[in-house]
């Protein structure tokens, strides 16, 4: 029992040398397989976080040959539960994605074995699938109770009703308007303007909470709204509407009038308070149900866009970021691969991922977005003149055609606008 005791800590510790890519292909596949866990970067995040977590104790559990009794999940992996339960995402879903992570977690143990004795390789086999068998039973029923006990308490409050009623509204199925109205203590009929908060830097729940109460403030005062509903999406974020002044049918497009108390015009007037330690992604106004909805959606897509963004290694985004500011990369955003194509087809040797290709890039933007102006761009960027007509110059040299690729701008206007909000992750990767 010893020696094979030592051969499975030797199979431990080549997978801890290969565990990069253990946890890169989980994952993907888990992301794959489960839809329900396929969410926004955030979320995205945490599922990374907690299967990270989950492969190192597991590689310790074989490794250190620990007391089961003395087992405990992952504390990534216990908040991650608390998270989907907060979501309304099934337990199933959870369940299942433990269980495809220890047959990938076979797979690739297994295929760390061929170099044993061929008399030593069916015991330990037979150890491992015992051990890791041993080790996700024991994880996931402690997940399970956090799951189980968070949902409860979750259901049980104040924010779990809410939850619980918008979810049922952006379904898209049948509800009960007025009764809705009532539990939320919110006008449905109204303009809505919907936005999702989360944190800029790392914060705690009780401050996430305040500092969302001085968001919901600032943006009653700002836009002078009838009524504001607060729902926390979960313990890292939460989604915001606000039912602004002005009959429901009143125009819904940001550029239809310069008054502020427009409910047309109302996102093109809220910006950051100063100091706002919270990222903010607004869609646009809407009326009644649909326009709950929609401004709700827009929001999300504005939320992953930026999510991408802050995670690609780019520059920092904009701390509040409303959809006619990046409706066009909202619209395309969902399949990044497909975008990155699009970018390095059309930008060419201006899509490569260098500091001197970035400065063209923002500064060939710019010059675009001010109608070719000269004056105008070294005004935006408090640029020389001269410098402005250089940088524009080398940018257009990197185009795979040239200036005649500027003869009809749009493609290149489009792409530059996409590598703007999501960075790093739509340019080009290598040869």
């Amino acid at each position: 029992m010893t020696a094979q005791r030592a051969l499975v800590r030797q199979v431990g510790d080549r997978v801890r040398e290969s565990q990069e890519a253990l946890v890169e292909g989980l994952v993907q596949d888990i992301r794959a397989q489960i839809g329900a866990l396929d969410q926004e970067a955030a979320a995205r995040s945490l599922l990374e976080a907690s299967i990270t977590e989950n492969v190192v104790a597991a590689i310790n559990f074989l490794r250190q040959g620990i007391d089961p009794d003395q087992l405990e999940a992952p504390t990534a992996a216990l908040a991650y539960a608390r998270v989907l339960a907060q979501r309304d995402v099934a337990q199933s879903a959870l369940i299942r994605a433990y269980r495809i992570g220890h047959q990938r977690f076979l797979d690739h143990t297994f295929a760390l074995l061929d170099d044993l004795p061929a008399a030593d390789r069916v015991p330990v086999c037979v150890e491992l699938v015992r051990l890791s068998g041993q080790f996700i039973d024991l994880i996931c029923e402690q997940v399970g109770r956090t799951y189980e006990r968070e949902r409860d308490r979750w259901v049980a409050s104040r924010s779990g009703v809410r939850q619980q009623w918008v979810t049922d509204l952006l379904g898209g199925g049948p509800v009960d308007r007025a009764a809705a109205a009532r539990a939320l203590r919110y006008p449905l009929d109204a303009v809505h303007l919907a936005c999702t908060l989360w944190p800029a830097a790392r914060m705690t729940s009780f401050d996430l909470v305040a500092a969302v109460d001085d968001v919901r403030a600032h943006a009653v005062s700002a836009l002078g709204a009838r009524a504001a509903l607060v729902v926390p999406t979960d313990e890292y974020e939460a989604r915001l509407w606000l039912a602004l002044p002005g009959p429901p049918n009143a125009p819904a497009s940001p550029s239809s009038s310069t008054s502020a108390t427009d409910s047309g015009s109302a996102s093109a007037y809220l910006g950051a308070p100063e100091g706002s330690p919270l990222h903010a992604a607004f869609g646009r106004p809407g009326a009644g149900l649909r326009g709950f909805r929609t401004s709700a959606r827009q929001a999300a897509r504005i939320r992953e866009i930026l999510g991408t963004r802050l995670g690609s290694g780019a520059a920092a985004a904009p701390l509040w970021v409303h959809y006619d500011q990046a409706a066009p990369v909202a619209l395309m955003a969902g399949d990044l691969p497909a975008v990155r194509d699009f970018v390095t087809s059309t930008l060419g040797a201006l899509a490569a991922a260098g500091a001197r290709e970035a400065v063209l890039r923002d500064t060939l933007r710019v010059f675009l977005d001010r109608h070719r102006g000269h004056a105008a761009t070294a005004r935006a960027m408090s640029l020389h003149r001269n410098s402005v007509q250089y940088r524009v110059h080398r940018a257009t040299a990197l185009l795979p055609h040239g200036e005649r690729d500027l003869a009809d701008d749009f493609n290149v206007r489009a792409a530059l606008l996409a590598v703007h909000w999501l960075g790093d992750a739509v340019l080009a990767t290598g040869p």
